[in-house]
């Protein structure tokens, strides 16, 4: 079991998500950044699919009430047990009454601590995530609350690369469904020049500054489905990204799609970073 000292500002669970239910209007939800998820619960020996803790921007502190194994990825977070540095992207031994700090990101946004058998959280929907924008899953961590640690009959641990976390990111983008409804070399604009991302950003999506796009067709759009990664231009002409927690329908038109590869480059974007979109090879 682990205790909550000071949850910090929005430490979440999250796994891989609960695919399968847009039909019923239940969004995937799930990790923002997947592959730095996975990375953490490869280097303790889980699945892929066990639930870990995503961390925005600070972390929280955390009191061990057994010996566990844990790593942290994504985020670069300065963190310390018992005082002492914590590696990152990396297997560690935590002691019973341990206590571990994590601090302020140094680079990126969102943090994943895993340890080794998983958070065990009352799964909903076959996931444990918590998804922000339905309310499904558990509450965000909240200070003098415990978790649980699930049991891991056999852990295959594995070396894991760190990933890098670059400081103008390229997202690569094919055309979205409705990118005729925008004004004759809206994509090149939108490829032409950096954006900036606010502060108005969140799991749901993440909201950008930069050249506005304007519409051919300005009539309204019925809702229609929305998929990770598109590119919705609300009416202020300024694109947003979404991600994890993303509506399974949306009333502005979407004109592009972002690869599911660079989404986590999204994830791990900063308010007042700057990223660029690129179309794909061989896309006009």
């Amino acid at each position: 079991m682990i205790s909550v000292l000071k949850a910090g500002p929005l430490t979440l669970v999250q796994d891989l998500g609960r695919p399968g239910y847009a039909h019923l209007g239940v969004p995937h939800s799930g990790a923002a950044d997947r592959p730095a998820l996975i990375r953490a619960n490869r280097l303790v020996g889980n699945p892929d699919t066990a639930a870990a803790l995503e961390i925005t921007l600070l972390g929280p502190l955390l009191r061990f009430n057994r010996d566990a194994r844990i790593a942290l990825s994504g985020a670069h977070m300065p963190a310390t047990l018992d005082g002492k540095p914590l590696p990152h992207d990396a297997s560690v031994m935590v002691r019973a009454t341990q206590l571990l700090r994590i601090g302020a990101a140094r680079a990126g946004v969102r943090a994943y601590l895993a340890v080794a058998g998983g958070i065990d959280a009352a799964p909903v929907l076959g996931s444990r995530s918590t998804d922000i924008l339905s309310g499904l899953g558990p509450a965000p961590l909240a200070d003098g609350q415990r978790l649980n640690i699930g049991t891991l009959d056999e852990a295959d641990d594995r070396p894991q690369p760190a990933a890098t976390l670059e400081a103008e990111p390229v997202l690569h983008i094919l055309p979205g469904p409705r990118d005729d409804w925008f004004a004759a070399g809206s994509l090149d604009t939108l490829c032409r020049q950096p954006y900036t991302v606010t502060p108005a950003s969140n799991r749901v999506g993440v909201r950008l500054d930069g050249p506005v796009l304007p519409r051919r067709i300005v009539r309204e759009l019925p809702s229609e489905g929305l998929v990770l990664g598109a590119v919705q231009v609300p009416a202020d002409g300024k694109p947003l990204v979404f991600l994890a927690d993303h509506p399974v329908t949306g009333g502005y038109p979407v004109i592009a799609v972002v690869l599911p590869e660079d989404i986590p480059k999204v994830a791990q974007a900063r308010p007042g970073s700057r990223l660029r979109f690129a179309p794909c090879a061989g896309v006009a």
